[in-house]
């Protein structure tokens, strides 16, 4: 390969990758200091979540399958979410919140409210 037909595939390259690298997908890493919880692996992640009050948080899936958020106090409930759907619920008052996927009962998580 001569110099210039490498220097367009590095170039190329290059682009592609800074444009991979603005691309952002909610992941359990991101999930540290923000309000934001992803389903995957058929868990909840992070849990226990712990919020300052007036918070919203949202739930990601980003698994296959589909999957729901429901509070064991009625308090919120989501619809089933498909593969990268979100369900958002905006926590009010100070408390702990513990959630279950309807669909798959074993998936359990909670929200602490501060």
């Amino acid at each position: 390969m001569n110099l210039r037909r490498t220097q367009v595939l590095l170039t190329a390259i290059g682009v592609v990758v800074m444009g991979a690298m603005e691309m952002h997908i909610p992941s359990i890493a991101d999930t540290a200091d923000a309000t934001q919880i992803v389903v995957k692996d058929f868990a909840f992640n992070p849990t226990p979540l712990t919020v300052k009050a007036g918070s919203t948080v949202t739930w990601t899936n980003m698994d296959d399958e589909p999957h729901t958020v429901v509070s064991d106090t009625g308090v919120f409930k989501s619809g089933g979410m498909d593969t990268k759907e979100s369900f958002s619920f905006k926590f009010d008052k100070p408390g702990t919140y513990h959630f279950t996927c309807s669909i798959h009962p074993r998936m359990v998580g909670t929200v602490v409210v501060q």
